[in-house]
């Protein structure tokens, strides 16, 4: 059954509240067909209906037919059509898209939004809109993406809570970014964007579900940078995840995600005619590398996706776009600011930085071309803003490169053919745009963060300023532009240069109060009563006088501390002095710059203040008011205090320094010990191989030993034979005899080889410790083992000559067996034949034995004095290794006695600052807690005490 249109009956016109009243009707008659039909054909027509009016009827299908609508949802699920359609209607009802609403309605559409929102967030609702999503038809799946991605936009928190505790919610949400249909895939994206804002739980899930590897192939399949709105749609997703979430950050590097992004930024030749979506995909790219090295992130995660966007070559790939031609303004400004936190901080960058050229003829340094643009008044005020970040990024923390830039503007270093950074800086300071002066001043400053010898290096530079007089130094040249009466950005940032110069540098102090005019022209801004926005020059006026007051040496006896003083008290008044210095702090433009590092003005007359300057004003104004309320005896007990701290410093120093070189000695010393001890070991694998050849030799000696004991039974048994050739039972006897003691001296022999094999064990137990007790027990040790050596060559000489003596015996037996067997065939040749021929068989398979015998006795006795030989060479290199150990003791032993000497001067000049502190205290004065300097105490004792350890283990 149809539905027509619902009013053609009424004549027009109609009055429109009539009109307004007949749609509600109207609109409730649909909502009854949807409640009450049994037909699933009426009811879808009905909810059909329904979809149609609520785009222009919001108010009145929203409040009538939601319940209808959900309860549709719950029990028509077998039918994809009625599901769309409500899904279609429930995203009418909730989206604040006003389009074709009448003019009367738009200003309640947002809150119509929200209230709908409120009406259908409810845990089973979304539960089941989560279910519907997992059908695969696009008249269910794409109308109830579009409806949770409205809900996530109206009440995103309520909604992304109860999606949390769902189970398999995101997981379900995820499976989006695989469907096949583009329109499914790129909604869902949409809806992840809205999911995961501010909400970390969320975002960690989604990252553990693989969304970076889905998002990267997706960037990828769709063209990079090249690619369309779907690009953007990714690179957004991937910035919710990755932005101040530093467990996805730490995921997203350890996946190797970050080399994934260097084809991002691969650039032509020809970069003109670059589209739109193009300049903002690239840009959004820009973005998510600088999320990742943030100066707001933790160190630890930036410096090391700082580390892996060099190795992989993605800061090389910035610094060619950096270089580029044709780039548009606002890429080349947003790869300023990228590459400028991509070195902040990191040497092995910075390093790399400072080695771009451009490509130019000839070629200049990057950083030259960079600052040429931010010294010329003609180029876009975001990119001068840019290109200071950069340069302040490069100088962060980085002294060799501060020493670079000062170089440039040394007499000695000055190069006339080329033009230098210090040569652009001083070119922007004194022109006549108060910007460049103001960035010059600010780029000066950073060459000299925290880094006193440049200071005294700057104090060097002479400047030419006209024909025919003398030059003048940079710091005399300031001071003059400041007496002129500049502009108040000019003067702000000569002030902010000048402060960072002086302070914590007594020389540049003396420099800049030697010139007799500056004290006074000082005091005369302070003094004076101007408006408000000289009242920032008067601050800073306060602030520079100060640290010459809190810096100053007293080398100058017309502007010592005292007197200077006592000229703020008569000229000024402590209390309006005090009251000037606080107008920097209490400075709008002050707390701007010091909420991040980046130099981020709406216009060039607001930019006041560094950020590196604000934290310089906030460790300064508390010391300088201290300083100007102290009185001279003060001073000089405070002096006298810092005299004895920087003499126990510099003692501490020293003797830091003594430890250090001897941690050296004994490190060399181990190595040393490390050496000998392998040797050692080689030796011991020597010296068992040997053994093993030993017995070797032994199982050889014993196989023969049971030969000859065979040959003695089958001799024994032709024993009549032998006696009538002159071969008597005895002497066979006593061959046996002197036999058997050969074995059991051979046994011997075994066992006291077995012993010496473990004490050599122990031996090399006893070096690898490397303790100075065990090194006695292994001499003690090698001595026995000389000893038993001595028994050993003995024992071998003994049997040397048993051998010797039982080869003479078996001389002597062959001759009478040879003379028996004579006489024998004389005799009676005819009766004896074929026993002579038998013996003769015997006494030649004896000689044969008794020669292989001999053989192998021989081979053994060589073993046996190659064993000697290496066993001397052992016991050599032992007696070295006990030198070695003994000088290594002596070197302890002195260490240890320097030490117990370095913690008695230390115990003294404890003493002595803890009186100090005790008449400071008695004085008034504020002195750093006990605890804190026990701690730092602590902190060298227990240095020392690691070195004790140390030596105890040698």
């Amino acid at each position: 059954m149809g539905y027509g249109p619902p009013f053609s009956e009424f004549p027009s016109p109609i009055h429109a509240m009539d009109l307004m009243r007949i749609h509600t009707e109207e609109i409730q008659k649909l909502c009854d067909r949807v409640a009450s039909s049994t037909l699933l054909d009426d009811r879808r027509d009905a909810v059909r209906a329904l979809k149609s009016l609520s785009k222009k009827y919001r108010l009145e299908v929203g409040t009538q037919a939601m319940d209808h609508l959900v309860n549709v949802l719950q029990t028509d699920r077998a039918d994809s059509e009625i599901i769309g359609y409500a899904l279609d209607t429930l995203y009418n009802i909730i989206s604040n898209d006003a389009e074709e609403a009448e003019e009367n309605q738009q200003v309640q559409s947002d809150d119509l939004g929200v209230q709908f929102t409120e009406m259908f967030i409810k845990q089973e609702n979304i539960t089941m809109l989560l279910s519907i999503l997992e059908e695969f038809d696009f008249h269910v799946r794409w109308p109830g993406v579009k409806l949770l991605t409205i809900l996530l936009k109206q009440q995103g928190p309520q909604v992304q809570q109860i999606i949390l505790v769902s189970p398999m919610g995101v997981s379900r949400l995820m499976d989006l970014l695989d469907d096949s249909r583009e329109v499914i895939r790129n909604d869902g994206l949409l809806l992840l964007q809205q999911l995961t804002k501010n909400n970390a739980a969320i975002q960690k899930i989604v990252a553990f579900e693989n969304a970076f590897e889905r998002l990267l192939d997706i960037i990828t399949e769709e063209g990079s940078s090249d690619g369309g709105i779907v690009v953007e749609d990714c690179l957004l997703l991937l910035q919710n995840l990755l932005k101040y979430n530093n467990s996805n950050q730490n995921f997203f590097k350890e996946g190797s995600y970050i080399q994934r992004m260097k084809p991002w930024f691969e650039v032509g030749d020809d970069n003109s005619g670059w589209s739109a979506q193009k300049v903002t995909n690239l840009h959004l790219m820009l973005q998510l590398v600088r999320v990742l090295v943030s100066p707001g992130n933790p160190p630890g995660a930036t410096s090391s996706c700082q580390k892996f966007m060099y190795q992989c070559g993605l800061l090389q790939q910035l610094c060619i776009i950096l270089m580029a031609t044709g780039v548009p303004a606002d890429i080349l400004t947003e790869t300023i600011n990228t590459v400028s936190e991509v070195i902040r901080g990191s040497q092995v960058n910075q390093d790399y930085f400072a080695s771009v050229n451009a490509p130019s003829n000839p070629p200049r340094p990057a950083i030259v071309v960079l600052l040429m643009s931010m010294v010329n008044e003609r180029q876009p005020f975001v990119l001068r803003c840019a290109v200071l970040y950069c340069f302040q990024c490069f100088l962060y923390k980085n002294q060799k490169g501060q020493g670079e830039i000062v170089a440039t503007l040394l007499p000695s270093t000055i190069d006339a053919t080329s033009l230098s950074a210090g040569q652009l800086l001083c070119g922007g300071l004194f022109s006549t745009d108060s910007l460049s002066n103001w960035c010059a001043a600010v780029a000066l400053a950073h060459a000299l963060l925290e880094n006193a010898t440049q200071k005294e290096q700057l104090l060097r530079v002479q400047l030419a300023t006209s024909i025919g007089n003398p030059p003048v130094s940079l710091l005399q040249q300031c001071t003059n532009i400041l007496a002129q009466g500049s502009k108040v950005q000019t003067r702000v940032g000569l002030l902010m240069l000048l402060c960072t110069w002086l302070t914590n540098c007594p020389i540049a102090v003396t420099h800049f109060l030697h010139n007799a005019s500056n004290v006074p022209f000082l005091t005369g801004q302070i003094s004076e009563n101007l408006g408000e926005e000289e009242q920032l020059v008067q601050g800073l006026c306060a602030l520079l006088l100060g640290i010459c007051i809190y810096y100053n040496d007293n080398s100058l006896e017309n502007n010592t501390k005292e007197k200077l003083k006592q000229l703020i008290e008569k000229r000024i008044g402590k209390e309006i002095f005090t009251e000037k210095l606080s107008f920097i702090t209490k400075h709008e433009f002050y707390s701007k710059a010091a909420q991040k590092p980046q130099p981020n003005f709406s216009s060039p007359d607001h930019m006041m203040f560094d950020h590196e300057f604000t934290k310089l004003v906030k460790e300064l104004e508390v010391v300088i008011i201290k300083a100007i309320y102290k009185s001279s005896e003060e001073d000089k007990k405070e002096e006298e205090v810092k005299k004895s701290l920087e003499q126990h410093d510099n003692i501490i120093s020293h003797y830091k320094n003594v430890i250090r070189e001897q941690d050296m000695k004994l490190e060399e010393l181990q190595q040393t010990v490390s050496s000998l001890q392998a040797k050692n070991e080689q030796f011991q694998t020597t010296i068992s191989q040997q053994l093993a050849q030993i017995q070797q030799h032994k199982d050889q000696y014993n196989l023969l030993k049971v030969q000859l004991g065979k040959d003695s039974q089958h001799h024994n048994a032709h024993n009549s034979n032998a006696q009538m050739n002159g071969f008597q039972s005895e002497e066979v006897s006593r061959l046996k005899e002197e036999i058997e003691d050969l074995k059991k001296q051979h046994e011997l022999l075994q066992g006291e080889l077995s012993e010496k094999n473990a004490l050599l064990e122990k031996l090399k137990y006893s070096q690898a410790g490397g303790q100075t007790e065990q090194s006695t027990r292994v001499a003690e040790q090698v001595t026995e083992l000389q000893k038993e050596m001595e028994t050993l060559r003995s024992q071998l000489h003994v049997q040397s000559t048993e051998i010797n003596r039982l080869q003479a015996e078996r001389m002597e037996l062959v001759q009478k067996l040879e003379a028996s067997a004579a006489v024998t065939v004389t005799g009676d040749s005819s009766t004896a034949a074929s026993q002579n021929n038998d013996h003769e068989e015997k006494i030649a398979s004896l000689l044969q034995d008794l020669r292989s015998l001999k053989d192998e006795l021989k081979v053994v006795s060589e073993e046996k004095s190659s064993l000697k030989r290496e066993l001397d060479s052992a016991h050599s290199t032992a007696a070295i290794l006990q030198d070695e150990k003994l000088k290594l003791s002596q070197e302890v032993t002195e260490s240890k006695k320097e030490q117990d000497d370095l913690l008695i001067l230390l115990a003294d000049q404890d003493q002595k600052i803890l009186s100090l502190k005790n008449k400071l205290k008695e004085l008034g004065e504020q002195v750093e807690d006990e605890d804190d300097l026990e701690s730092g105490d602590a902190g060298d004792e227990d240095d020392l005490d690691d070195e004790d350890s140390r030596d105890d283990d040698m």
